[in-house]
């Protein structure tokens, strides 16, 4: 399942998307992790220290040889180059299985252990200063948009998005990428803005969307976001002396996590896992195609200077049939 974690800044996101990552991986379950926030916090909460976060590989930097690898033997794209963020994949495309090993993971993931698991972890890279003017963040997120729209994933197997803060994801159709989108939310009136923006877009696509709603201290709390968030709220996490240890750098034991908060974090994955009955190839791809096709017609065809509408391969449709017959590694 492909899942995103969103909520606007300081709401708790990449705490809770660290935690759910934990709690599938304690439970043997096939996980990779993608950090696509603008502020590169999870490989910190998954336990590394400034260094190796540091040293991370960046997605962003590593494109031209995401496109080359994904483009694989497809007749239409001409080149690496014309491919954009949204490129679909069609007829000789390789795709991506989250338990295999390819050129993309080589370069760009990193195996993280945790306490009763691992995890492939991957990160777009940070926004620096040298991007300032030339660059803006959704170019790097790109990658993992492009990733998401050639990758294939089955049951027990779960690829975890911590996206950037508030409603940036909008920009193009990486929103329509998931299987279930968790909406982390505090018991505020700002907390839970991001929540209608979300409902709002989300609206015509589709999209499984629930809320979680976070530091909720008391019954009041739990009141307020009923009211305003109404059957969308799954579940709340209340206080937790195991994240402000974790936070501090010196976190215990998963196992040790508090009973209340496990439990949450099992209400997710049964979330997660329900949606893996709902899925429609057919939908995926048919959205996959109309956010191409408006990209190109935007700015993709001016900056490639190739007609992109025509990288569509309309017989195609994403799926586990497709990735039997994806074109092979190279050697």
């Amino acid at each position: 399942m492909k899942i995103a974690f969103v909520g606007k800044g300081g709401s708790g996101k990449t705490t809770l998307s660290s935690l759910f990552i934990r709690h599938l991986a304690a439970q043997q379950a096939h996980v990779v992790a993608v950090d696509a926030d603008i502020n590169q916090h999870l490989a910190a909460a998954l336990g590394l220290d400034e260094d190796e976060a540091a040293a991370l590989p960046a997605m962003g930097a590593h494109l031209p040889l995401i496109k080359d690898y994904l483009r694989g033997t497809n007749p239409r794209i001409t080149s690496a180059e014309t491919m954009i963020k949204t490129t679909p994949p069609g007829e000789g495309s390789r795709l991506l299985r989250v338990r295999e090993d390819n050129p993309v993971y080589d370069t760009c993931a990193r195996t993280v252990r945790l306490d009763d698991g691992q995890i492939r972890l991957m990160a777009t890279g940070p926004f620096t200063e040298s991007d300032l003017g030339v660059a803006c963040y959704h170019s790097k997120v790109g990658a993992v948009e492009l990733c998401l729209n050639h990758l294939v994933d089955g049951a027990d197997e779960y690829v975890v998005v911590d996206m950037t803060a508030g409603s940036d994801s909008f920009a193009s159709g990486m929103f329509t990428r998931f299987d279930m989108t968790f909406l982390v939310a505090e018991p505020t009136r700002k907390g839970v803005s991001v929540y209608r923006q979300y409902k709002e877009y989300a609206r015509d696509f589709g999209v499984a969307l629930k809320v979680v709603g976070n530091k909720v201290q008391g019954p009041d709390d739990l009141d307020f976001l009923r009211d305003q968030v109404g059957e969308d709220l799954l579940v709340t996490i209340g206080h937790s002396d195991w994240v402000r240890a974790m936070e501090k750098g010196r976190p215990p034991r998963f196992e040790l996590l508090e009973d209340a908060n496990r439990t949450a974090l099992g209400t997710l994955r049964q979330a997660a896992d329900a949606s893996y009955a709902r899925r429609d190839w057919q939908r995926y791809t048919s959205q996959m195609v109309h956010f191409h096709l408006k990209n190109a017609e935007s700015w993709g065809n001016a900056k490639t200077g190739a007609d992109l509408a025509a990288q569509v391969d309309p017989a195609f449709v994403l799926g586990e049939r497709a990735a039997e017959v994806s074109a092979p590694q190279p050697v």
